[in-house]
């Protein structure tokens, strides 16, 4: 990416984002197995037990908390998957756009006389 004290606020070339692209798809990876984990744990746990307040307290709370976190931690991998589609979709992009300014900037080659163009070349 873009040099310490090259004056470059932003310098991203294709090869850094295809570089960052599967970085976001192992660490999803790593998160999603992550939580298959903790669900396993946490649901071999079993229930609470005690008789006292603070422990119904907390047996009525776990479960909708429990489901919070997991929800967001799937939110989180979801959100790592997309990144690495979008780092994926816009390294292609960038090829297909290097590709045609590069076309913009070629000589077009003369036409055959008597040609389409009459000879005078693709303008």
């Amino acid at each position: 990416m873009g040099d310490a004290g090259s004056g470059k606020v932003l310098d991203i070339k294709t090869a850094d984002i295809k570089a960052a692209a599967p970085v976001f798809h192992e660490q999803s990876r790593k998160l999603s197995e992550a939580l298959t984990k903790l669900i396993g744990a946490l649901d071999g746990l079993g229930e609470p037990w005690g008789k006292d307040a603070e422990v119904k307290q907390f047996a009525e709370e776990y479960p909708r908390q429990q489901k919070a976190i997991e929800k967001a931690t799937g939110t989180l991998i979801l959100g790592l998957v997309s990144i690495h589609e979008a780092l994926i979709d816009m390294a292609d992009g960038h090829v297909d756009n290097d590709a045609l300014v590069a076309g913009m900037f070629t000589k077009a080659k003369p036409g055959k006389p008597g040609g389409a163009d009459g000879g005078r070349g693709a303008r």
